[in-house]
């Protein structure tokens, strides 16, 4: 794991939230960082929920449920985005495993106990549907890769990173987004290879090499489709009233 620069990055998060008049529920590190890729030169993907002041969230005027910066601060480029808690959970609830991610990253900015009830619930409310957004990720990352007249080893990485973090969803329950971690559980050879070129900034690889790969991946895509048959998650979130329930409590504390 990078040393990341925790401090700046709270500092950021709270600058811009504070522009809204809006609070922290959590701010985490997401992308490459969150994955275990990162380059020296990668930018720092911040997400985050907040709540919107009661009278606002009350207010029969819309909102603007979601804040984003993006920019260089003390030489790194961040880019932020945070969602209004009532839009975050409503995500949660939609099969959207890139939020899930988000709250279980362990790259935290900024947590506490809400973050650490939020990530009990969470766990709650994964269901076998989650299989769609990490199918649907590695689609556009496999035709991504498609276009590319050399394959870039980020682009594999994507492609792996996605399929085995919903393979392990499928067959384990647990989100899992760090790909040095998952290959400790889904060995697949010449990927930490690949990690080490995207370190290197290694743009393209070798075609018999980047062949190799696509046969994995064609693998990795069936073996998603079996996990989805096999898995026990169940149908539909298991704690969607213990959310609805934490976010009239979350809004109340904040007056």
């Amino acid at each position: 794991m990078l040393n990341l620069p925790i401090e700046a990055l709270r500092a950021v998060a709270l600058r811009e939230l504070a522009k809204d008049g809006s609070r922290p529920l959590f701010v985490t590190v997401s992308g490459a960082h969150l994955y275990g890729f990162a380059s020296p030169d990668s930018d720092f993907d911040v997400r985050a929920a907040h709540l919107l002041p009661l009278a606002r969230a009350l207010s029969v005027f819309p909102q603007k449920e979601t804040l984003e910066y993006s920019g260089v601060e003390e030489e790194r480029e961040i880019d932020f985005v945070s969602h209004d808690a009532g839009k975050f959970f409503r995500l949660m609830l939609k099969k959207n495993g890139y939020v899930m991610e988000q709250v279980l990253s362990p790259l935290v900015v900024i947590g506490g106990p809400d973050l650490d009830e939020l990530r009990e619930i969470a766990r709650g409310c994964i269901t076998r549907h989650i299989h769609h957004h990490y199918r649907g990720f590695s689609e556009n990352e496999i035709d991504q890769l498609e276009k590319q007249e050399e394959k870039k080893a980020k682009t594999l990485l994507y492609i792996y990173r996605v399929l085995l973090t919903g393979i392990h969803v499928l067959r384990t329950g647990e989100i899992e987004s760090n790909l040095r971690a998952l290959l400790e559980h889904h060995p697949q050879e010449g990927v930490t290879d690949l990690i080490a070129a995207k370190v290197r900034e290694k743009a393209a690889l070798d075609p018999k090499e980047a062949g190799r790969h696509l046969l994995a991946i064609e693998e990795l895509r069936g073996d998603l489709e079996e996990a989805f048959q096999r898995t026990r998650l169940p149908e539909e979130p298991a704690r969607a009233a213990d959310l609805d329930a934490f976010l009239v409590r979350l809004r109340l504390r904040g007056g």
